[in-house]
């Protein structure tokens, strides 16, 4: 199965559920272990609003194939679209997890993770303040050995 082979729906379907894998894999690497606290922190990334301000922001950074992807996606017709999101944001999110979703079918997974990060950096930054955990930019100066 290649990314390319894959129709709009199946793209979607497939990158909601590499989605929900980055997240999970995240929120448990921040040292969080309650299901009620993962599960209450994960709406904060699966919402079809956040996804689609997700999208926005790494929109300007995309590769022409990775736009191509995200348009595939956001141009899909559907008509269910949750109580909890507009049309514009539904279809938004829907091409960003077509995105996801090719690069995973790509084995693309350090540029996946890469987008991601910065696709969800305000959430991630704000829920390393909630637990009181060191900033990213600080990690990675401990990281460095100059």
């Amino acid at each position: 199965m290649t990314a390319s082979s894959t129709s709009p729906a199946a793209l979607a379907y497939l990158g909601d559920a590499v989605c929900e894998l980055c997240v999970r894999e995240l929120l448990v690497g921040l040292g969080l272990g309650s299901s009620a606290r993962l599960n209450r922190f994960a709406l904060g990334f699966v919402r079809a609003s956040a996804q689609a301000d997700a999208m926005r922001r790494i929109l300007p950074l995309l590769s022409d194939e990775e736009s191509a992807f995200f348009r595939l996606g956001r141009n899909h017709s559907t008509a269910n679209v949750p109580k909890s999101a507009t049309m514009q944001e539904y279809r938004w999110a829907t091409g960003f997890e077509a995105l996801l979703a090719a690069l995973w079918l790509e084995r693309r997974t350090d540029r996946l993770h890469e987008l991601f990060a910065l696709a969800y950096a305000p959430q991630i930054t704000a829920l390393r303040e909630e637990l009181g955990l060191p900033p990213v930019s600080d990690i990675d100066r401990k990281d460095d050995p100059s």
